[in-house]
């Protein structure tokens, strides 16, 4: 076993991380890499228990590997990286822009976004997945919903894309004492303080709530600045990373795709099998608080970083059929892609609806393509895995015109 090696920011294990995932499962569930100093999980079952156990694994540290290492100060809002109590307050408010009514009332909004994007490539002999599709339509959704002007949407997808990037082969360098502040969406909370409108920023601005300490208040400032920048990086990066995979995939799986061409009541599952099969959000981290954790008869100590690995979770054996085939007849079993628990992923019912629309709307253009592996380019990110180009050459079938 000493040549089982993992670590996210090697970037050859993460071209192709599914057969050292496979290794972790079966030979070293409970993984600790020296050169690092962090602990893994790489079990469906493990990965799932410790995801809810917010009492003894704390988010409070970061969800980021290297930001639960770094110790970073936290500024108040980032409520991904927030334990309950405090975290359930924060979610509660900026969860009432992703309610099922709210998705239903947008979705039209999505579709005209999707279509601008798509059709004035009709006729082209190809488009790319990630360019075309996975960098516009994500941010001018979230621009939409929190009020950004459309001037100013390339320079938020800009620095979310930014912020993630890491040398290959080395973490991202967290600076401890100013880890995160959301600086850049502060003109657009004093401009919507001044115009206010049917969007995220203007609802934050008003909203009244009871706190941690049970004190009737608004948000502060900083608060609201930075839960629009969490809301704007995960809504803009994790999301765009899906569509390149869905090129991809569905490029793999020509008879797949054909079936979702045909009828387009089975993408929603397609969707959801997406997500499991190549996440791209692969994992999550921890910080063990006040006590030692056991998983599978191991101790890791109090004041680890724990890493759960999503993407390994989403492929195990032992929860899932034939895990490592792709197949959107595959009965629902509960992947992991959006966590589990207090923390389970707020965006969670965007992203599926981008994902729906984005497909459908593929698909009435070009139901048939081939991915060009040749001139895809990978994004040298650990934190989310996935693509900054997915080019595809559109195959045109007799019966279109």
């Amino acid at each position: 076993m000493t040549d089982l090696y993992y670590d996210p920011w090697d970037f050859d294990i993460d071209l192709d991380p599914y057969p050292t995932y496979r290794r972790l499962r079966n030979e070293c569930p409970v993984y600790y890499n020296e050169r690092h100093h962090f602990w893994g999980l790489s079990r469906y079952a493990d990965v799932d228990v410790a995801l809810k156990d917010t009492a003894r694994l704390s988010s409070a540290k970061g969800d980021i590997l290297e930001v639960v290492m770094a110790d970073p100060v936290m500024p108040p809002g980032i409520f991904i990286n927030e334990d309950p109590p405090l975290h359930t307050v924060h979610r509660a408010i900026v969860s009432k822009a992703f309610t099922p009514k709210k998705m239903r009332a947008i979705e039209d909004k999505i579709r005209a976004f999707c279509v601008a994007c798509l059709d004035p490539l009709v006729g082209g002999e190809r488009f790319d997945f990630v360019q075309d599709l996975g960098a516009e339509l994500p941010m001018r959704t979230i621009g939409m919903l929190a009020g950004i002007p459309d001037a100013e949407q390339p320079a938020v997808r800009a620095h979310a894309n930014q912020v993630l990037r890491n040398e290959p082969g080395k973490p991202m360098d967290i600076k401890k004492d100013h880890y995160f502040t959301g600086d850049m969406f502060g003109e657009y909370v004093e401009w919507r303080e001044k115009n206010p409108s049917d969007d995220l920023i203007t609802e934050l601005l008003n909203v009244e709530f009871e706190d941690e300490t049970g004190t009737t208040r608004k948000l502060a400032k900083q608060e609201l600045i930075v839960f629009l920048a969490v809301v704007a990086g995960a809504g803009v990066e994790t999301t765009g990373r899906l569509f390149g995979w869905m090129g991809k995939v569905l490029g793999e799986h020509p008879d797949q795709r054909n079936e979702l061409a045909a009828d387009h009541s089975r993408i929603p599952a397609a969707i959801e099998e997406l997500l499991r099969f190549e996440p791209p959000g692969p994992h999550v981290a921890r910080y063990v608080a006040a006590d030692d954790v056991t998983f599978q008869g191991q101790t890791v100590p109090a004041g680890s970083a724990l890493l759960l690995m999503l993407a390994s979770a989403n492929r195990d054996e032992r929860h899932f059929e034939n895990p490592d085939a792709f197949d959107i007849h595959r009965k629902p079993a509960g992947h992991l892609t959006f966590g589990r628990g207090a923390h389970f992923c707020v965006g969670a019912p965007l992203a599926r609806l981008e994902g729906r629309v984005a497909l459908e709307e593929v698909l009435k253009r070009w139901p048939e393509w081939d991915v060009d592996m040749t001139e895809a380019r990978r994004s040298r990110t650990s934190t989310v895995r996935g693509w900054d180009t997915m080019p595809a050459v559109v195959r045109w079938r007799e019966d279109q015109t």
